[in-house]
């Protein structure tokens, strides 16, 4: 399994990015990742989910998950992030602020 994560914008508009790769993972975390990109349907989401009334400094997401030969990349404006899909862009994003 490999994702790459990536949130711009925001006020100071910075951009905090990654890669994980389920190799560099405890059993216990590569677990809890699968589960969140289980239980957000990922490979469902369509590839584009933007709020039209963006406001300037929010954030926006870009996923890209590959595991077992499949791939999928979902790209989300804050405002239009479905709620199941939250929890994984939270981890995603802390796991980010940990590797800088």
């Amino acid at each position: 399994m490999r994702i790459h994560f990536e949130r711009t914008g925001g006020f100071a508009g910075l951009v905090l990015a990654t890669t994980v790769e389920s190799d560099t993972l405890s059993q216990q975390d590569e677990q809890r990742l699968r589960q969140l990109i289980d239980e957000a349907g990922f490979f469902d989401l369509p590839a584009v989910l933007h709020d039209t009334g963006a406001a300037a400094d929010q954030f926006g997401y870009k996923v890209s998950v590959e595991i077992a030969g499949r791939s999928h990349t979902v790209e989300v404006t804050e405002g239009a992030v479905p709620p199941a899909l939250r929890p994984l862009l939270e981890w995603l994003a802390r796991a980010a602020r940990r590797r800088t």
